[in-house]
């Protein structure tokens, strides 16, 4: 088993910035892929980034390519998420998940082994 904790969500206004975290704990997480999603009001979760395993290997959704920065540290145990430039439609409660799968394939899956609560970022106009 693997327990995800998200945390950093908050409110902020357009152009500012967070960083979400994502500590895990239980079994091995340097064997995981990690990857963040989101859900808006009314609509589907949505893929946003994901991390391979070592850290070598990234992907993010087009929609956030050059604003938001996917990272981990599997000393702590922990993936990044930096978001840059945000809009009111990022607006979201955004998940991680692990996987053992690659970047790409989490983009393209709804199902992942492994799920967080999730966190609030709600960035206003």
């Amino acid at each position: 088993q693997v327990q995800l904790v998200e945390s950093g969500g908050g409110l902020v206004q357009t152009g500012g910035s967070l960083r979400l975290s994502c500590a895990a704990s239980g079994r091995t997480f340097s064997i995981y892929a990690m990857g963040w999603f989101r859900q808006a009001p009314g609509k589907e979760r949505e893929f946003v980034a994901a991390i391979s395993w070592s850290g070598g290997n990234t992907y993010s959704a087009s929609s956030v390519k050059g604003r938001f920065t996917i990272s981990r540290d599997n000393a702590k145990n922990t993936v990044y998420l930096q978001m840059n430039s945000l809009k009111p439609e990022d607006t979201a409660v955004y998940y991680c998940a692990a996987d053992r799968t690659t970047p790409q394939a989490m983009s393209v899956r709804s199902n992942m082994g492994y799920w967080g609560q999730g966190t609030q970022v709600t960035v206003s106009s």
